[in-house]
């Protein structure tokens, strides 16, 4: 390596450290490891043009935070940057966080991770991004304890990814506060990939077999969405899944993903903190946007440039929705106390959901039982032909004294918003107003007043 670039690589590692904006760790990666590829590291010229810009975010914004990895020549290898609202953001909203190593399978483009959330308006926000050599368990470690280290140490309550063997591997070892979930999206097009129908030799050949077996494998990738989605009682689970495995052709991949099952059956994540989250493609279009300045050929401050404006267009967005939040309030059909305060509280993409649960509870019937302030509540529905159904019944538990409602559906636990099932019983225990500790500050107009909670041992 040239030694003024030696130099200049030395002093920033070390101004990052002096600043304490992050905790480096530089792996002393063996020189075999490289030798294949060392054509695929950031050339020299652009590692000067990175630093460059890099320091210039800081000069612009001390918050702005980088960390690099060497490999044991001293050339760049692994890259993870955040700015100044990332960090505000996660402080905010990194309760639930999506990784995913775009294009990271197709040789044409160099790996990068984006660290993605969802703010008070359910719209993504960014907390981080990486440019990565490779995706081994060293790499993703790397950048794992990077990413924590940025934010304080704080780890989200929940993390998606998809079902990448290193990956999963590195989120054990770092992630040890955080539920790993995989991405259903991912799933699915694995399932799409392996479930095929068991061969019926009786069957007539030409186009009726090829029609029927299009049908079977249909109905097999809908067997295996109702495994994931639509059971809530483990054995249910277990009998369709039995089921299912005996009208596949070939179960190796099947048993593979039945052993993660905590990961992504619902019946397995009931009370999993998710607000809805269930995939890692949260942007689409954001990726899209990042996709031709990825290519192995690209330049390192060309692409850092695009992705500053990629990430500003998103973040207009936000402000627009802010701006149209705090312009006027929700349409509220009924004029409620509960109703009213909510209006007021939520942002209205979050009051939507809300007074739809709220408008479910009028319908509800409710049978107080014999244990203490508990109540079996089932809500109502009028179909077309006038006929009136009830769903299955759930189990709240009221405490008057202490304002709560805990309902066996986990709908709070899992989104942060009340289900209909409790809000019929406050109304019981004659409370007209959502209390405080149902109000989660994520969802809120004023969701970005305050950092209540910070550093490691913070909770969110």
């Amino acid at each position: 390596m040239i030694p003024a670039l030696c130099h200049k690589l030395h002093m920033s590692l070390l101004l990052v450290k002096l600043v304490d904006r992050l905790t480096l760790d530089i792996l002393a990666v063996t020189k075999k490891s490289f030798a294949n590829q060392a054509t695929e590291g950031v050339g020299f010229g652009q590692a000067g043009s990175m630093l460059k810009y890099f320091h210039e975010k800081i000069a612009d914004n001390p918050s702005f935070q980088y960390a690099l990895q060497l490999d044991c020549e001293e050339d760049i290898t692994n890259i993870f940057w955040a700015d100044a609202k990332m960090i505000l953001d996660y402080a905010h909203f990194g309760d639930v966080v999506t990784f995913d190593t775009t294009f990271g399978t197709n040789k044409e483009y160099r790996p990068f991770g984006v660290f993605l959330g969802i703010n008070q308006f359910r719209e993504t926000t960014i907390f981080g991004a990486a440019l990565l050599f490779d995706e081994t368990k060293d790499s993703f470690i790397w950048l794992f304890e990077t990413f924590l280290a940025a934010h304080n140490g704080r780890q989200p309550r929940t993390i998606y990814t998809d079902q990448d063997v290193a990956m999963g591997k590195a989120i054990e070892k770092v992630f040890t506060e955080s539920y790993h979930g995989l991405c259903s999206f991912h799933i699915m097009m694995n399932a799409v990939k392996h479930l095929s129908p068991v061969k019926d030799d009786e069957k007539d050949e030409g186009e009726v077999e090829e029609e029927d077996e299009g049908e079977e494998e249909s109905h097999i990738l809908s067997d295996f969405s109702a495994c994931m989605y639509g059971y809530e009682d483990k054995a249910a689970f277990q009998e369709a899944f039995d089921n299912m495995r005996h009208k596949v052709h070939k179960q190796t991949w099947l048993d593979s993903i039945y052993k993660v099952k905590e990961k992504w059956a619902e019946c397995y994540m009931g009370d999993v903190f998710s607000l809805g989250v269930r995939s890692t493609q949260l942007s689409e279009s954001f990726n899209n946007a990042l996709k031709n300045h990825l290519k192995s050929d690209f330049h390192i401050v060309r692409f850092l440039k695009h992705f500053e404006r990629t990430v500003e267009v998103k973040r207009r967005k936000e402000l627009e929705s802010e701006y149209e939040a705090r312009k006027k309030l929700p349409r509220i059909k009924m004029c409620t106390p509960m109703l009213v305060q909510a209006s007021k509280v939520y942002t209205p993409t979050i009051f939507e959901p809300f007074q739809s649960e709220y408008e479910r509870s009028m319908a509800a019937c409710t049978r107080v039982l014999e244990e203490n302030n508990q109540f079996a509540v089932a809500i109502g529905r009028l179909h077309g032909d006038l006929t009136y159904e009830e769903e299955e019944e759930r189990i709240v538990i009221g405490d008057p004294l202490n304002q709560t409602a805990s309902c066996s559906c986990q709908m709070f636990n899992r989104a942060g918003i009340l289900c209909g099932h409790s809000l019929k019983v406050p109304d019981l225990m004659n409370v007209k107003t959502l209390p405080t500790h149902y109000l989660l500050k994520r969802w809120t107009r004023e969701a970005r007043t305050e950092v209540y909670m910070t550093g490691k041992e913070g909770k969110w």
